[in-house]
């Protein structure tokens, strides 16, 4: 039977749509995860204005001062704008989106050991893309679990509206903002193995806790992409880019969202 996809399963792309995410294996070889690895490697040690901005002495007591997350390195580095547009990737997103993908966003996590997780919430409050959603691709450089802090997903929540988030309990979360999952929908960790890439719905509810291991990283490589078809997005994430490289301008979202204002302090998920 021709299903019309053309790199996942019919049972995959069904398991996406009912659950609202999907963990792939075989996208990156061994040596495009060591290649990722040596990258951030050097941008650690670095400080990159508006990107990159470590406290080198800073205090054991928040790691992430010392290593916080990398915005857009595919602004500033070739090699994180080659995998932000990494082939098999663009291909599962095709087969979930039905349509061709664009690029909007790219992010790298550390997570050192004892470093705040991130509340959950849910990425399309952010990237505000209209019409259609965004979908997130997260590949894990290090495996992750729940001792280190790996993401946690609600399971069906891709079926939710996207809702005016709670504030955060800021000693387990670097970020400020926290969604209630449903009563009858239970938080389950995303156990994934060094190289895996966990696709997930700008509408699923997700998260992460804090890293109790006492020397393991849990670091990722995470972007984040719209709909072809998708007329607007929030004024951070443009341009947008197309497979070969091409930039795209779509149009500035210019809506508040299900909190009725523009949060400036919103960006990034």
């Amino acid at each position: 039977m021709d299903t019309g996809l053309q790199t996942l399963t019919l049972e995959q792309k069904q398991h996406f749509e009912t659950e609202g995410f999907l963990i792939v294996k075989g996208l990156f070889s061994k040596e495009d995860i060591a290649e990722i690895e040596r990258t951030f490697e050097e941008i650690s040690h670095s400080t990159i204005p508006g990107h990159f901005e470590p406290v080198m002495d800073a205090e054991h007591n928040d790691p992430l001062k010392r290593y916080p997350r990398v915005m857009h390195p595919h602004r500033f580095n070739d090699t994180a704008k080659h995998y932000m547009l990494h082939k098999p990737v663009l291909d599962v997103l095709g087969d979930l989106f039905e349509e061709q993908p664009l690029a909007a966003q790219s992010m790298f996590y550390y997570k050192p050991p004892g470093s705040r997780g991130q509340a959950l919430h849910q990425d399309n409050f952010y990237l505000k893309v209209e019409p259609g959603n965004c979908i997130a691709a997260w590949t894990a450089i290090d495996a992750a679990d729940e001792e280190n802090g790996g993401l946690l997903v609600v399971p069906k929540t891709n079926h939710y509206e996207i809702i005016c988030p709670e504030k955060a309990d800021a000693n387990e979360s670097f970020t400020n903002h926290y969604v209630k999952p449903p009563k009858d929908q239970k938080v389950i960790p995303a156990i994934m193995e060094k190289g895996d890439v966990l696709f997930f719905n700008g509408n699923l509810i997700h998260g992460s806790y804090r890293n109790r291991s006492k020397d393991r990283f849990r670091r990722a490589f995470i972007c984040h992409y719209a709909n072809e078809s998708a007329a607007r997005i929030s004024h951070h994430y443009r341009p947008l880019f197309r497979a070969d490289g091409t930039p795209v301008d779509l149009e500035m979202n210019p809506d508040g969202g299900p909190c009725g204002v523009e949060h400036e302090t919103v960006y990034p998920h």
